[in-house]
């Protein structure tokens, strides 16, 4: 079974509750696949090898946005407008087959782009990159998932504000395969919704952009996650909290704070994973990453009475992160800046955490930017899950410059 970003928690399928029916207060069972102790001690030196760095991988591309179209009707126009997709960001897999989101230069806040698109692209392909099907999705699409409950995908569009849901049913023979979901209220967070994970049978979502129409963050008031609930008939999601921007957390890193309780203070909650068997710390955790604030929150038995949180202070803003579940899997990413989607092949080393680097997206970041060598573009890392600290990826072959990833075994 894999896990991966904004993606698929395995389960027991038998126990787990569908996601339309699920009420807003329900409380989550601890997760039935951990293999080992939420938790281990921070003082244990795990996480990337040592020499996880030095090794060289292979990127080959898979899709190309310029290769790829839609057509689309601007806001006072009558005239159907065809181009070539951009932008690619997050991406998943579902029954053989990959998902990837095309934001096509959509606002945010679902701005239209300078050609007057309103539309995002969601893209169905082969492993191998030969297009399956396409959805175009009103808004700029961030977050995207594969339920494996309920065969559908899920995306959240417009990341800082105006954000909301689709649900897309690729094996519906009747009706429309897309749907549209509201959120019940406006978001208290006051921004948007970003990154999908399926934790059990339940969905978590990123409180993404908070403040963008109130008090700036950090702000005690504001979620840092929500636990959301579908209702097929009324299609409406409704939202409650998993924490705060300000919850209290225990130190991660290893050092003399290892353990010590701090206030978390986030101001840009982004990517969620949930962690897999294979990682050398917090397997079966959710995990939140705060882009800007370069840190990542695991949250051991999410959403029951003993739910908590540790903090791990990254050496390096990172958007997406994905472990090696294998030897011989492949690491997918997409590269946003080269509208490609493209597969890293190893060898691997079961348990290394990947991730997308992004100095640009760090709270310190300049204003100009990329600005080497402090601050380049967007790059591979190896996590050290004890330290935090990234080290670079040696790759051949395609340029990368990675956003969204996703690891999948043989």
């Amino acid at each position: 079974m894999r896990f991966s970003p904004r993606g698929l928690a395995a389960a027991a399928a038998a126990a787990a509750i569908p996601i339309g029916v699920l009420s807003a207060g329900t409380a989550f069972a601890a997760p039935a696949h951990q293999a080992a102790p939420a938790h281990q001690g921070a003082s244990a030196h795990q996480g990337a090898p040592a020499d996880q760095g030095a090794a060289a991988y292979t990127v080959t591309q898979v899709l190309s946005g310029a290769q790829l179209s839609h057509t689309f009707t601007a806001a006072g126009s009558a005239k159907p407008v065809t181009e070539h997709l951009s932008s690619p960001d997050d991406i998943t897999t579902l029954g053989g087959l990959f998902y990837v989101t095309f934001q096509n230069g959509v606002g945010p806040q679902g701005q239209a782009s300078a050609d007057g698109n309103l539309d995002s692209t969601i893209v169905a392909f082969t492993p191998g990159g030969r297009e399956v099907r396409q959805w175009d999705l009103r808004g700029k699409c961030d977050g995207l998932t594969a339920d494996p409950w309920t065969g559908a995908v899920i995306a959240t569009v417009n990341e800082d504000a105006n954000s909301s849901l689709y649900t897309i049913d690729p094996d519906a023979r009747r009706g429309s395969q897309v749907q549209h979901y509201a959120y019940n209220e406006p978001l208290p967070h006051k921004g948007g919704t970003d990154a999908i994970s399926v934790y059990d049978g339940h969905l978590l979502i990123s409180a993404s952009a908070p403040g963008t129409t109130g008090t700036a963050a950090p702000n005690a008031a504001y979620p840092a996650v929500y636990t959301v609930s579908l209702d097929a008939r009324t299609h409406v999601a409704t939202v409650a909290p998993l924490f705060g921007d300000e919850a209290k957390a225990t130190v991660a890193n290893a050092g003399s704070s290892a353990g010590k309780t701090v206030s978390l203070a986030l101001t840009d909650p982004d990517s969620n994973e949930i962690v897999p068997p294979a990682a050398p710390r917090f397997r079966g955790d959710f995990m939140l990453t705060s882009q800007g604030d370069q840190e990542q929150i695991y949250v051991g038995d999410a959403g029951t009475p003993w739910q908590s949180l540790s903090v791990l202070s990254l050496s390096q803003s990172v958007d997406d992160t994905a472990w090696a579940l294998s030897g011989h899997g492949r690491l997918y990413a997409t590269d946003n800046s080269g509208d490609t989607v493209d597969v890293v092949t190893g060898p691997f080393r079961p348990g290394t955490a990947f991730v997308a680097v992004t100095p640009c997206d760090s709270n310190s970041a300049p204003a100009t930017c990329p600005a080497p060598p402090a601050f380049p573009a967007n790059y591979l890392g190896a996590l050290d899950m004890s330290t935090g600290h990234i080290t670079p990826v040696t790759t051949r072959g395609a340029t990368l410059e990675p956003q969204g990833m996703i690891f999948v075994s043989p």
